[in-house]
This record gives structure tokens, C-alpha cells and sequence, in this order.
């Protein structure tokens, strides 16, 4: 069975960094797109980064030059580090993965505030 675990959220002082994961299992991870998602309370759904197979990446403009997508194919692992937090960055972050089918991980909170 396909798993994906986020992990690596928490509560954080404005102007504070983090670093989130999404390790899966049950899939060939390198040949999949990753993206991270946010959701805060009352706000839709939004893509924050996406990396593809290849290692081309791309990023909202509200995270653009904060936050930075990378991946590990070896751990089956991709990584999204975010600097400079500000409030407006809190929500539940998700990793999705697909290729031909779309996985979704549980989520993780992040929490900026002071």
C-alpha cells in the first residue's frame, strides 16, 4: 500500500524557520512529481511548491524566495524548507506525489506566531 508521512511542523516565532518531510513508501518515489499544499482555517487550498522527476521546481508567489522544495530520491524523502515565517503562513501542509495515480499525505501544522 502507498503511504506518504509529513513530518517536521510545529509552532514557530515570526520571522522563524522549519523544515518539512514527506517520506514514502510502497512507490519507485523518483519517478513522481511532488507538491506541498497548504490549508488554513476559512482559505482554500494552495499550492505552495511543486519539484518534478527532474528537479525542475516551482513556487507561489507568497513563498517565492522564503521556501525552497528539494528531494531526496535514495530515502524516498522530499523536503520543503521555509525561512522568514511570517503569520500568514500558518496552515496544515500536505505532500502529494503523482504520476499516473495521486497519493495524498496526512498532513502536518504549522503555526507561526508569537
Amino acid at each position: 500500500q502507498v503511504q506518504l508521512v509529513e513530518s517536521g511542523g510545529g509552532l514557530v516565532q515570526p520571522g522563524g524557520s522549519l523544515r518539512l518531510s514527506c517520506t514514502g513508501s510502497g512507490i519507485i518515489f523518483r519517478v513522481f512529481t511532488m507538491d506541498w499544499y497548504r490549508q488554513a482555517p476559512g482559505k482554500q487550498r494552495e499550492l505552495v511548491a511543486t519539484i518534478t522527476s527532474g528537479g525542475q521546481t516551482n513556487y507561489a508567489d507568497s513563498v517565492k524566495g522564503r521556501f525552497t522544495i528539494s528531494r531526496d530520491n535514495a530515502k524516498n524523502t522530499g523536503y520543503l524548507q521555509m525561512n522568514s515565517l511570517n503569520p500568514e503562513d500558518t496552515a496544515m501542509y500536505y505532500c502529494h506525489v503523482y504520476g499516473d495515480r495521486h497519493y495524498w499525505g496526512q498532513g502536518t501544522q504549522v503555526t507561526v506566531s508569537s
